[in-house]
């Protein structure tokens, strides 16, 4: 009767071992082979230190991994102040384009912000990230001292 206690605990060990390890993987490839995928070069775009009033413009480029068409179902910021364009056109297998982020650099102070993309190629939205500072430009206080 131990024998068979002690052989049911090692099974139901080694099972719940076994079914609670995940494939974590880090929301740039949908590693399925069929369907729509996607992949993007970066997840994060650091401005770094830049002055108020600069370019606040960049580009988060994605390429279709899958065998089907990718479709872009939603791009939306977590704020007003960064404005996300996105084809809407499906992107065939194999064709990489681009996701272009504005960024109001008239605000001064720190920048993180997100970009939640909802396609056809993941399971879940992919997070993508602006970083950096916007600092006071001279020129802009002393236009105002004026």
């Amino acid at each position: 009767m131990k024998r068979l206690i002690s052989f049911f605990i090692i099974v139901t060990t080694t099972f719940t071992i076994s079914c609670s390890q995940t494939n974590q993987t880090d929301n740039t490839v949908n590693i399925d082979a069929s369907g729509p995928a996607i992949q993007f070069a970066q997840l994060e775009h650091d401005y770094g230190t830049i002055l108020q009033g600069a370019d606040g413009n960049c580009e988060f480029v994605f390429t279709n991994t899958g065998t089907e068409p990718l479709t872009l179902s939603n791009v939306r910021s977590s704020c007003g102040c960064t404005v996300p364009n996105w084809p809407k056109e499906p992107i065939a297998p194999g064709q990489s384009s681009v996701i272009k982020v504005h960024y109001d650099s008239n605000r001064v102070g720190p920048i993180s912000k997100t970009i939640t993309v909802t396609s056809n190629g993941s399971e879940t939205p992919i997070i993508l990230k602006i970083k950096g500072t916007v600092e006071a430009n001279p020129a802009n206080q002393a236009a105002a001292g004026k």
